[in-house]
Formats: C-alpha cells, structure tokens, sequence
C-alpha cells in the first residue's frame, strides 16, 4: 500500500478490494480535501479523501445521485465510507476544461456545453433536491463577512456595520430571477470533457458537494467571471445571450442586476479566502496569482448602478 496515504484510507481500499493500487497525489483545490488516482488491473478509480478533518461526504453523495437521475454525468460511486469521509470514484480522466483551454481546446466550444449544462439543469422540472438549504441574502452575507476578518482586519465597527447596512440593501435584489439548484463551484477547473458521451453529458460535474438552491445567475457567474483564468468579453456576452435565448420569459434587468450583485459577493468572498490561505494557511500561489483579477473583477460588478453603495463602502475601505 502506498506510504503516501493514511491508515484510515489504506483501510478503506482494502476493504475496497483496491489495496493492491498503484497511487499517484492528484493535485487538489483549496480545501483539505485530498485526492489520488488509482490503478489496478488496467482499471481506474479516485479516492476522494475528507478524513483530514472528517469533513462529511453525504452532501456529495446526495447531489451525485440526484444529478445523475437528471441525466447529467457525475462520476460513479465505487465505494464510500461516510464516517471516515472517504469516496471511491470512477476516473474521468485528465481533460478538465481548463486543461484544455490551457492546450489547443476551443474557448467557444468549452463555454457553451457549460453554459448548455445549465440551461439543461435550470430548465429541468424539478431541479432542487427535497429539501435542499438555501443560499438566501442571510447566508451570503455570513459568507462574504470574511472579508472583513482578512482584507479589513483593523476595521471599526461603525466600517463593520456599514458593510453589512450597504450589502443587505442589495442582496435581496439577487433573488429577482428564478431559483434552482446551485452547484456553486462551477467553473472550468471542475468539469471534464467526456467525449464519448453525447450532449450535455459529456460535461463531467465534479466538487459539487457546496451545492445549495439559489438564484440562476449565480452558477453561471461562477463560470463566466472565474477567479482563475481570464475569460474574453466577447466570449462572455456571447454566452449571456446564449442562456437568456433559452429563458424568453425571464426579465433581462432583473437578471444583469442579479448576476453583477453576484459576481461582486463572489469576489468579495473569494479574495477574503485567498487572503486566509496566504496569511493563515501559507498558500501564497491563490493570492500572488490570481487576487489582482479578482479584484478587477469586483471593481468592474461593483460598476453597476445598484451596487454604488457597496462601491462607496470598497473605496473606503478596502486596498485594492
């Protein structure tokens, strides 16, 4: 068994009948979450291991299976271990989208079975598992408060509760457009192309166990407005149009004014992060590399009209 997994894991792939497996470290996100792809008897698999922090694997499990009775492609589940927070996943390969784009892959084509993905997914008759929590105003706020611990730390309280006051005022505006299932981390990095597969399924879903209900715009942010790779504006407004041609009914105001409101929160929440695996964690690449384009990010959200008060509240307060 490889030395480089712990007794915990080595158990599970034992019992797993996987403990004869070549390992190799694949490289992970910015969670404690780890993963290793596995070889054995020219067959594959991932080990998806929480056991770190006994982070809990039955939100992914749960949305697994619930994307996978949609029609969308989520990897198998071989084998799992809720109370050590470990999972035994089928492999789909190395062709993440944003391995490709960073190759010879064709921007145009990438975007749009992303974007495709969603519309597929917000179009679907019952998008939201049964009881699913929401990411209401309440809940982003909790979020984007990190902001505060770790790009403002010697702010006053009157700058506190004037981020608060300026953030409230338009995070319900966000939830002006239809609601439905939030993968929440989708972006290039976390979806495979399966070119085997036909349509909207050879998008390969990953890392959606965040997943709550939540405003259409705010996936399709997350893709669009990515926090690690430039997307080109023309490709962006393309991809816009593209979903909102799909949605004839849906309110075209409401939903540029929902999707900047989003990009701002999520970029505030964002470079809050990035900050703490600097200064916490000692990851200093997400900072170095990709805070300077989240920041022009917000700056570009923070343009729009109905977020001027958290603007006033970012030229204030915040060194960018």
């Amino acid at each position: 068994m490889a030395p480089i997994l712990n007794d915990s894991a080595r158990a599970f792939l034992d019992r797993a009948a996987w403990n004869a497996a070549a390992c190799e470290v694949l490289s992970g996100d910015a969670s404690v979450r780890k993963y290793f792809r596995l070889r054995k008897d020219n067959r594959g698999a991932i080990l998806m291991d929480a056991s770190l922090n006994l982070e809990p694997v039955a939100p992914f499990i749960r949305i697994n299976r619930h994307l996978h009775r949609m029609g969308f492609s989520v990897p198998r589940i071989l084998a799992r271990d809720e109370q050590k927070g470990l999972l035994l996943l089928e492999d789909f390969g190395d062709a993440t989208f944003a391995r490709l784009l960073d190759g010879q892959g064709e921007p145009q084509k990438l975007y749009l079975l992303a974007t495709d993905v969603l519309i597929a997914l917000h179009k679907h008759p019952q998008p939201i598992p049964t009881g699913l929590r929401a990411y209401d105003p309440q809940k982003m706020l909790d979020d984007i408060e990190l902001f505060l611990e770790w790009r403002t730390p010697t702010i006053s309280a009157t700058g506190k509760a004037e981020f608060r006051a300026a953030w409230r005022e338009v995070l319900p505006r966000a939830h002006q457009v239809p609601i439905s299932l939030l993968l929440r981390d989708y972006h290039v990095a976390n979806l495979m192309l399966l070119v085997r597969r036909q349509r909207i399924r050879q998008a390969g879903l990953l890392d959606f166990q965040d997943a709550y209900q939540g405003p259409v715009t705010y996936d399709l942010a997350s893709l669009l407005e990515d926090a690690r790779r430039d997307v080109a504006e023309g490709l962006k407004e393309k991809m816009v149009v593209h979903y909102l041609a799909r949605f004839p009914a849906l309110d075209r105001n409401a939903f540029e004014t929902s999707m900047a409101i989003l990009a701002a929160q999520r970029h505030t929440r964002v470079l809050a992060i990035f900050e703490r695996l600097s200064r916490h964690e000692g990851k200093h690449d997400y900072k170095k590399l990709h805070s300077p384009r989240v920041e022009r990010l917000l700056q570009r959200a923070l343009s729009h009209p109905v977020l001027s008060g958290v603007r006033r509240w970012m030229d204030h307060y915040a060194d960018f």
